[in-house]
């Protein structure tokens, strides 16, 4: 989706373990600290380690693009183990809302995280020629570190 209301994007990686393990790990702050190393993420207020329930909110500082970030985000809804949804409530974003849903599939969980933001600048054009291309990334990065924490040894699932 792209235009006025910003634009969506879908990531699915398959992993060999249960939905509830897969959805307990995308819940945790610590495995979320572990994922972005790389950016030197870190959980600055409100939830900072553990794990985040509905309702609550973790605020979130990062290098990206070069710039510190702080954004804020709240889990605005929780079916577990199947579905969560994070939403920035302050940050650099105009939108920002992040689905994961865990969908068991024979001896796998699918993890499907679909992203919907809106740039607080330049609107479609830099939402899809840098912010989109860049979270994809993110995205991608973090979920393979979530499967080698499910899954220890075993590897990475693809998309």
């Amino acid at each position: 989706m792209n235009g006025r209301r910003g634009t969506t994007f879908t990531e699915v990686t398959r992993v060999a373990c249960d939905p509830a393990t897969l959805f307990e790990l995308s819940l945790s702050i610590d495995a979320h600290v572990d994922s972005m190393r790389r950016s030197r993420e870190r959980a600055v207020a409100g939830v900072t380690s553990g794990t985040i329930g509905l309702g609550e909110t973790v605020t979130w500082r990062a290098r990206h693009f070069g710039v510190m970030w702080t954004m804020t985000s709240q889990i605005t809804a929780l079916d577990r183990p199947r579905r969560f949804v994070d939403e920035q409530v302050r940050g650099p974003f105009r939108v920002f809302r992040h689905e994961h849903r865990f969908e068991p599939d024979g001896d796998v969980t699918v993890m499907t995280d679909t992203v919907t933001l809106r740039s607080p600048l330049l609107g479609w054009v830099v939402e899809r020629l840098l912010l989109r291309p860049y979270l994809q990334r993110l995205i991608r990065s973090r979920n393979a570190v979530l499967v080698e924490k499910a899954t220890p040894g075993r590897g990475v699932g693809g998309h």
